[in-house]
């Protein structure tokens, strides 16, 4: 698979602002096999969401809410979130603009 890159990169603490991935999947992403950086893009896009963004209302996806032991958000530096909202996960987007603690 070609890079996901839209060469709006910034890193916003863990994560980059302009294709979402973390800097973990950016720095493996060569060595990944095809099915895993599509099973990547799949998980930024929801596409198999696991709830609902509680800040945007867009699909959201969680690696923990899809049996997996770590989530995606654990490689980010931690970030403020929203008042209550400890058990439902932000989406990368909403969760790229809060503040690191």
């Amino acid at each position: 698979m070609k890079s996901p890159c839209v060469a709006k990169c910034k890193n916003n603490a863990g994560i980059c602002g302009g294709c979402l991935r973390t800097m973990s999947e950016i720095s493996h992403w060569i060595a990944y096999p095809e099915q895993q950086q599509l099973a990547i893009m799949a998980d930024i896009k929801a596409i198999k969401a696991t709830h609902q963004c509680p800040q945007c209302q867009q699909p959201a996806q969680c690696d923990i809410k899809a049996g997996k032991a770590t989530c995606w958000c654990f490689n980010i530096e931690p970030r403020q979130t929203l008042p209550g909202s400890v058990a439902t996960c932000l989406c990368r987007h909403c969760l790229s603009s809060q503040p690191i603690l």
